[in-house]
């Protein structure tokens, strides 16, 4: 086991059990630590987070109030007057969420959202159900976003739909590269189009107020009777639009990600979001009250409303171009988020533990590369068709929307001692949960059979892997003595077994390593029963005896031409032979000075590790690096005894 693979204690927590493992060092955990002032320069200001943390819950005014009026539209244009009244209880929906999530992010600043408050307030398996559900979500939108993004480019460029999986792929590839290079600076790459987009929809929400008749007259093909509007259509249509509150927690769930004072920056860009949505939601709701305005086959209800606005203009296809790229660009809410939430799951024996490791630019890679690869299948099984992930969307972030609310509730009922206005923020939360419970039973209800089962499967699976990957730690724990005080280190005579195939610098820097180990060292060459391998064998003997290292040569002889089970068949015999007496296996390789030097040399250094792992039990395993570049600087060449000049030695690279 390597050194960063130690397990935790049972009844342990954080990466502290990480054996090894370093949060502030070097990807590896090794290295110095990067200054405090390295570290903040790479995270996020209040602007930075609002354009790296809330493309998703902005992006989506483009589908929300559309999901309403499709729903309403069923029942006749009349209804369509009822889009502001819904927009109206979402809208007060998310300032309930906001100032949750505000006061989420100040008790719980290390990050978790929902994952956090359940942990702390409702138990474990809770906060396993909303973190599987959160992932999930991440997952899908990182999906959903790029996917939405390249069929809004296809709507303007038909010829690219046969590559679309290909551009989806693409777009993906270049935000999970964003997001390596580090989260401020991919941050400061979405400022620009954030803020032109925002600028975007409150022109076409001020041209609407302005306008009292479109500049392009509105066709609907919604039937103008109206057939039953009942209480069921109105709470199906919240739900369908709710979908429009998607990221609102990403901000919260990514606080270690902001710079000092981490809690006041994200409640900061948690308060803007609030008032950007909330504006942007009951803007569009006028204006599609104001015109009736429906989607249509090729039209999305937001590019009818910028056509009725401005007409077909620079301003409309402006509008309609920072829209496609803020779908794709979305995706980049489940970078910020996902990321974190597994560190933390990570720090609580959840996920392994390389997951709470980070890069030098303070990134979790190895969360960001997860991510990048689910969300990568999931746009080849769908083809690059938003539709068909559509019926999965927003399920997960409801159930930690609710599971976060009820756990804040009662944070607050914990608190009534010594916060006199505990009641009203409980009764806020409270409420708040209420509407999310009825808005994730709609949308199960109403999306089930479109695919919504298939999230009912994934969560629970994802929380019994959760629950075995804790498992796994706390046996790991138990073998390695995490925790308990060892018995006093024991001195064992060693003996260094050296696998040598040839005599050059490698061989020469392996023999010297192991005498510097090992009281007693040996060399160990396989030789083959062939005539012609008999008399190479016999030559590599003489050449090792003219060379005279003072260390015995151990002649392995095996009838097949393998190199692994005639020396792991080797060591097994010397740890039977000595229970007082460690053995080591030394084994020295060549670090070429380029990686595409690898193909010229054996790679028998590789195999030989594989064998001598899994082949033995108590020998301990090193790995000797030879660098060309050391050989390079100091000017020398090797000449290999019994070599002439002009004939090249029948030694081979290893």
């Amino acid at each position: 086991m390597s050194a960063g693979d130690g397990g935790m204690l049972p009844g342990t927590s954080g990466a502290a059990g990480l054996t090894g493992a370093s949060t502030t060092g070097t990807p590896d955990g090794h290295g110095p630590a990067p200054r405090d002032d390295e570290q903040e320069s790479h995270r996020l200001t209040a602007l930075e987070g609002l354009a790296a943390l809330s493309l998703d819950a902005l992006s989506s005014v483009a589908y929300g109030p559309e999901a309403i009026v499709i729903v309403l539209a069923t029942a006749g244009a009349a209804a369509l007057n009822y889009t502001l009244p819904v927009t109206i209880a979402i809208v007060v929906l998310l300032a309930v969420l906001v100032v949750s999530y505000r006061q989420v992010i100040a008790a719980f600043p290390t990050g978790g959202g929902a994952y956090a408050v359940a942990k702390k307030h409702l138990g474990t398996m809770p906060s396993l159900v909303a973190a599987a559900s959160l992932v999930v979500d991440y997952i899908l939108n990182a999906a959903v976003g790029v996917s939405a993004g390249e069929e809004a480019l296809i709507s303007a460029f038909p010829s690219l739909y046969p590559d679309r999986v290909i551009i989806c792929l693409v777009v993906l590839a270049a935000i999970t590269a964003a997001n390596l290079w580090g989260a401020a600076e991919s941050a400061r790459l979405f400022i620009l189009p954030t803020v032109i987009f925002i600028v975007g929809i409150f022109a076409v929400i001020g041209g609407v107020l302005i306008r009292s008749h479109p500049v392009i007259p509105v066709h609907t093909s919604v039937p103008s009777t109206t057939e039953t509007l009942g209480l069921l259509l109105l709470l199906k249509a919240f739900a369908s639009g709710c979908s429009a509150l998607t990221g609102v927690e990403a901000i919260a769930n990514a606080v270690p990600s902001f710079r000092q004072p981490r809690a006041r920056r994200a409640q900061h860009t948690e308060m803007w979001l609030g008032i950007i949505l909330g504006l942007m939601l009951l803007g569009l709701a006028i204006g599609i009250r104001k015109y009736h305005i429906t989607p249509t086959n090729t039209t999305t209800v937001l590019a009818g409303m910028t056509a009725a606005v401005f007409g077909h203009n620079f301003v409309f296809y402006a509008v309609q171009l920072i829209t496609t790229v803020l779908l794709a660009l979305a995706a980049n809410t489940s970078f910020g988020g996902l990321p974190v939430l597994a560190s933390l799951l990570a720090r609580d024996n959840f996920l392994p533990h390389l997951f709470f490791l980070k890069a030098d630019r303070q990134v979790h890679r190895y969360g960001i590369g997860v991510l990048a690869v689910a969300a990568a299948l999931l746009l080849i099984v769908s083809q690059g068709n938003t539709q068909a992930l559509v019926p999965l969307f927003a399920i997960g972030v409801f159930v930690g929307f609710t599971l976060s609310q009820a756990g804040m509730v009662k944070h607050w009922y914990e608190q009534r001692a010594t916060d006199p206005g505990w009641w009203r923020r409980a009764t806020i939360n409270g409420v708040g949960a209420l509407f999310t419970t009825v808005a994730l039973a709609i949308e199960l209800g109403s999306k089930f059979l479109e695919g919504a089962w298939l999230i009912v499967i994934v969560v629970p699976l994802l929380v019994l892997m959760f629950d075995r990957v804790k498992v796994t730690y706390f046996r790991i724990g138990v073998l390695l003595g995490l925790g308990r005080k060892p018995p006093p280190p024991h001195r064992f005579r060693s003996l260094v077994v050296v696998p040598v195939g040839a005599i050059s610098r490698l061989t020469e820097a392996g023999i010297s390593a192991a005498l510097s180990l090992g009281e007693e060292v040996r060399a160990v060459n396989v030789s083959y029963t062939e005539q012609a391998d008999e008399e190479a064998e016999a030559d590599f003997r003489r050449r090792w005896e003219e060379w005279q290292p003072d260390v015995p040569l151990v002649t392995l002889v095996s009838e097949h031409r393998s190199l692994g089970p005639p020396i792991v068949k080797y060591l097994r015999e010397l740890e039977g032979e000595d229970s007082e007496r460690q053995v080591v296996a030394l084994i020295p390789e060549v670090q070429p000075n380029h990686p595409w030097l690898r193909i010229f040399f054996n790679q028998r250094g590789g195999v030989l590790n594989r064998a001598i792992r899994r082949g033995t039990s108590n020998v301990v395993l090193c790995r000797l690096r030879f660098r060309l570049t050391a050989l390079a600087a100091e000017g020398r060449t090797v000449t290999t005894p019994g070599a002439s000049p002009d004939k090249p030695s029948q030694d081979q690279p290893q």
